[in-house]
């Protein structure tokens, strides 16, 4: 995994991208409830 150097400010925000290798799939469609379950679990965490 790439070593990113991030530049924290409280109350910033950050935009990500999500992709498949095969982009015809439509598998994180399909299962957008889990992306977001597990997103919302890593910002607890944290």
């Amino acid at each position: 995994m790439s070593n990113y150097i991030r530049y924290r400010v409280p109350g910033g925000c950050y935009f990500f991208t999500v992709n498949l290798l095969e982009r015809k799939q439509k598998l994180l469609i399909e299962n957008i409830e889990s992306l977001r379950y597990a997103f919302r679990k890593t910002k607890q965490s944290f």
